[in-house]
């Protein structure tokens, strides 16, 4: 079991070489190893591209018959964008796979097992499954509940401010804490502010990372009423992402045809309490093939997203820095909740430094 554990670790190094090419595909890794060594590896590299398994076949050195698959995620067992990797195990000769976690959606879970074991393969499963489910925690939402997975990333003082008084928020955390926010928009599907975001800040949402080419997020500008500027920032920016406005039936026809011929998508919702109705709205993202949502919005768009129930993990930067302010906002505006024993709670609870800044990351 400890090297089963130790090539399993690989394995799950491998997989994350996927980030932000692969969605809505599973983050995937696979290790060939026969007579106690490392013959090839591979990983699933993009959408439409060779799984990893196939990847890992292609980069055997020599013959891979006899050896032992590692991979982090039951070999598919059905004609999707790619054949089956079940039926190339079987004519590669393979005498053992060991598998992290079964494949989570319900339609196709356990059968990849099943074929290796009626083929005579011998299959060890749970290695570090916990270790995959969090890897893959976005697929196995996207998959199981048919909506994106959603993070809600805000930035605050240590007074718990997201912007002085006066309205600045340039810039709250420091340099290594914004770059490693990139990386984050690279990795995820769409990124997701509210409209008095874009009026306050006409930010552009794209990913920029130094050094390396990054895949730019979907844009979602929640608006409920169509106030967005025909000419902000997220509308015109060069990318080969595009840009989704969340509204109501309360935009004007104008604006909607004036919004459509610039190539915007319009998601139309009925008015929930007057605003966008954000659980209906993930639905129609996961029809778009959108399998996870960045929240990086205001105080309102915050709580309102909890309020939703939409929100399944949270990251909050904490920078070393006091400003006061008794109307300078907070992460989360809104109502509130009433009672301390209704809170909202975070479990599974990580705490990471970038520089002066701390981060908490947990999930809902």
């Amino acid at each position: 079991m400890d090297n089963h554990e130790k090539y399993m670790k690989r394995v799950l190094e491998l997989a994350k070489g996927g980030w932000g090419r692969t969605n809505p595909n599973p983050l995937v890794g696979a290790v060939l190893v026969k007579d106690g060594e490392i013959i090839s590896e591979g990983f699933h590299e993009a959408l439409g591209c060779a799984h990893a398994e196939i990847n890992a076949f292609k980069n055997a050195g020599r013959d891979a018959a006899g050896s032992t698959l590692y991979v982090n995620l039951e070999p598919c067992s059905h004609y999707g964008r790619t054949p089956p990797c079940t039926k190339a195990i079987i004519e590669a000769g393979i005498g053992q796979v060991v598998i992290a976690m079964e494949d989570p959606n319900p339609k196709v879970s356990g059968r990849g097992i099943k074929m290796l074991m009626n083929a005579g393969i011998n299959v060890v499963t749970g290695v570090l499954e916990e270790e995959a489910k969090k890897l893959n925690e976005i697929f196995i939402k996207y998959i199981t509940q048919k909506v994106p997975f959603v993070i809600m990333k805000t930035a605050m003082t240590l007074d718990g401010k997201i912007a002085a008084a006066s309205g600045d928020s340039k810039w709250i955390t420091g340099e290594s804490s914004r770059e490693y926010v990139h990386i984050m928009r690279d990795r995820v599907s769409a990124i997701m502010v509210g409209i008095n975001t874009v009026i306050k800040d006409n930010p552009m949402l794209t990913a920029r990372l130094p050094n390396k080419k990054s895949t730019d997020p979907v844009r979602i500008i929640v608006d409920s009423k169509g106030r967005i500027p025909p000419d902000s920032n997220v509308l015109n920016v060069l990318s080969n992402a595009g840009a989704i406005l969340a509204t109501t039936t309360a935009i004007t026809k104008e604006k909607e045809k004036k919004l459509s011929d610039k190539g915007v998508r319009l998601i139309k919702t009925e008015r929930k309490d007057g605003q966008v109705d954000l659980s209906l709205l993930m639905r129609e993202l996961y029809k778009l093939e959108i399998d996870s949502v960045m929240v990086e919005g205001g105080g309102s768009l915050n709580y309102s997203c909890l309020q939703a129930g939409i929100v399944d993990k949270v990251m909050m930067f904490i920078a070393p820095k006091i400003i006061g302010g008794r109307s300078a906002v907070t992460p989360v505006e809104g109502e509130g909740i009433k009672l301390m024993k209704d809170a909202v709670r975070l479990k599974d609870v990580e705490v990471k430094r970038f520089d002066d800044d701390i981060l908490i990351e947990g999930r809902i």
